[in-house]
């Protein structure tokens, strides 16, 4: 009797137990527990912000929790890279991935993180920076720019959002096709480095066409061209840089979602299946064409191999041009 009391009473204790433990295929599986924070590594109103907040609405709808986008600007997008690769990998701190994150590699010797501590999730858009000047300045085509910079060596002055940034690395390419020497400047981010070329402080810059197009619309900048190899399809009126006086250039700059390294395949799989559905949408389609960029959607390991190809390719960039950091 004695034995049959003490066994009933472990298997009481046992099932108390059982039922208090957090089941565990539950919590593997219960992403989003509480809301997703997108971190923009680059300043308001920049184009990876803009991407982050078309995209934040309509995922929110999807995964049933508030997805907010935090600007985090500074260091040439170190800084909020740094946040997302040390933050808890549960799939709720995403990265908007930019071609800074490629780059600095190749200019830091001592970066807090490391292309391997992000987990790719998708490319979002592609879309190439556009060349834009002062209305000053009396140049309408790139090889009237090149021809400008080769009398006036180094005393053309052009902004870009940080040294190591797409809008810095774009530059630096076309001086060293073109055999010409123009004087850096560099922002902490590109918009604020814009707001000085629309005040005529700085004389170019190549950005982004979201963040330069508005300025350009409305008489303030001049653009030069496009510095993909083809016309965006949503520009067509827009000549490439390399049709205009520089054949053979192309710089790309793109925009995609990462999360922490070490965030379960099960939640990137989950993201991806989510922000791929969303991109893919005709209405989100055509408004990212209207600022002249195009949807890349597609799956992790594409992503992934696509930030390695960039890597190694503004590599031999930064060494040519003997980049230092600040």
């Amino acid at each position: 009797m004695f034995i049959r009391v003490y066994l009933w009473l472990q298997f009481c204790i046992a099932a108390i137990a059982l039922a208090a433990a957090p089941p565990l295929a539950h919590a593997q599986t219960a992403w989003p527990s509480k809301p997703v924070r997108i971190v923009a590594p680059s300043a308001a109103g920049s184009a990876a912000d803009n991407v982050a907040r078309i995209v934040a609405p309509q995922l929110s709808e999807r995964i049933g929790q508030p997805v907010v986008v935090e600007a985090r600007p500074g260091a040439g997008t170190i800084l909020g890279a740094e946040i997302v690769a040390k933050s808890p990998p549960d799939g709720h701190t995403l990265l908007v991935g930019l071609p800074g994150l490629a780059i600095n590699p190749s200019i830091y010797k001592s970066l807090p993180y490391e292309l391997k501590d992000f987990a790719p999730i998708t490319q979002a858009v592609q879309q190439p920076n556009l060349v834009v000047v002062h209305p000053s300045l009396p140049v309408r085509t790139a090889k009237e720019l090149i021809a400008l910079a080769k009398a006036r060596p180094g005393e053309l002055a052009y902004a870009s959002g940080g040294v190591g940034a797409s809008s810095h690395l774009t530059i630096e390419l076309f001086m060293l096709m073109s055999g010409t020497k123009m004087l850096h400047v560099p922002y902490k981010g590109p918009v604020p480095g814009l707001i000085d070329l629309v005040a005529g402080r700085v004389q170019l810059m190549a950005t982004s066409t979201s963040t330069a197009l508005p300025q350009v619309r409305n008489g303030r900048l001049r653009a030069l061209g496009v510095t993909t190899a083809k016309r965006a399809a949503g520009l067509p009126d827009i000549p490439t840089v390399a049709e205009t006086g520089l054949p053979g250039y192309e710089s790309v700059t793109w925009f995609g979602f990462m999360a922490p390294a070490a965030t379960p395949k099960e939640i990137v799989a989950r993201l991806n299946k989510e922000i791929v559905a969303m991109l893919v949408q005709p209405d989100i389609k055509e408004r990212f064409a209207r600022e002249g960029a195009e949807v890349v959607a597609g799956t992790p390991e594409e992503f992934g191999a696509y930030v390695r190809a960039e890597a190694a390719k503004w590599a031999k960039v930064v060494k040519a041009a003997g980049i230092k950091p600040e």
